[in-house]
């Protein structure tokens, strides 16, 4: 949920003491426009932040819309002012969701070539203040949002271990959740793999492993239906096809948000004129 405090504080950070660039006087209209193909996210965003300055915003486009260049995604109405107060946030904030749903899309479209039912998740590498925003977009383009923040699933982690055991940390942590909140535990081994699933695991990371390992892995794990196996770690599009033909349930990667470049966005002010134009015209 995007609230008036999350807007207020991007709009400060970008208006500063004394805003003298955007003194303009009068009514006028604006468009969000795609200057490259991808997938489009963020565009509840960015149509918060306008509504909150007092404009009308029309959504051309739904998130998770695949565009093309000189694509309108969003237009608005009114205040100058106002329009130019939130056009540099408002592109920002989609161009940098819609990056996030782009990578998504071509790594879930690489990993339909060998299953259909493997899930490409994101995981926790986020940016600060801004996860609501990263995991919608990741949703937008196809993919898993994988636990939103620590309350919504347990994970055994290799300093759990190194504390308490793989069998110890297990049963701690199951003793203290609810009913309803799975653990995932991280391995490195396919022994380890089966080990975790027998201690009552009910996801096992498979983690760091090669795809030959991961397949070895997910084999072992065949004989606990309840268990899905996830693997994570130096997973990329490049090689996201053969941890994906591996069987196994789930491929995590943090790359799905931290190292996703923006998706290239204009916004445009004036007359309307066409996507020609569009993609010749100013930007601010």
């Amino acid at each position: 949920m995007i609230t008036d405090a999350d807007i207020e504080r991007w709009l400060r950070e970008d208006v500063g003491h004394h805003d003298v660039t955007n003194q303009v006087p009068g009514e006028t209209t604006g468009r969000l426009v795609a200057k490259e193909g991808g997938t489009v996210a963020g565009l509840q965003a960015a149509h918060a932040v306008f509504e909150y300055l007092g404009c009308d915003v029309t959504d051309s486009v739904e998130d998770g819309t695949r565009v093309e260049p000189g694509d309108r995604v969003l237009e608005v109405e009114g205040p100058a002012r106002a329009v130019l107060r939130g056009e540099r946030v408002a592109v920002n904030l989609a161009g940098h969701a819609s990056g996030i749903a782009t990578r998504t899309r071509r790594v879930v479209d690489v990993a339909r070539t060998k299953s259909d039912d493997v899930r490409i998740a994101a995981t926790r590498k986020t940016t600060p203040g801004l996860r609501g925003l990263e995991k919608r977009a990741v949703v937008a383009g196809g993919g898993d949002t994988h636990r939103l923040d620590l309350s919504h699933m347990v994970m055994v982690k290799d300093n759990h271990v190194a504390e308490m055991g793989l069998e110890g940390s297990v049963s701690h942590f199951r003793e203290r959740v609810s009913f309803a909140t799975k653990i995932d535990v991280e391995v490195e081994t396919v022994a380890d793999a089966s080990r975790a699933a027998e201690a009552g695991a009910d996801i096992v990371l498979l983690d760091n492993m090669r795809p030959t390992e991961v397949r070895d892995a997910v084999e072992a794990l065949a004989d606990y239906p309840h268990v899905l196996a996830e693997a994570s770690g130096g997973i990329t599009l490049e090689n996201v096809a053969e941890y994906a033909s591996t069987g196994v349930d789930v491929v995590s990667m943090g790359s799905l948000t931290h190292s996703a470049p923006s998706l290239d966005l204009s916004f445009y002010t004036g007359s309307s004129g066409d996507s020609s134009a569009d993609a010749g015209g100013p930007e601010r």
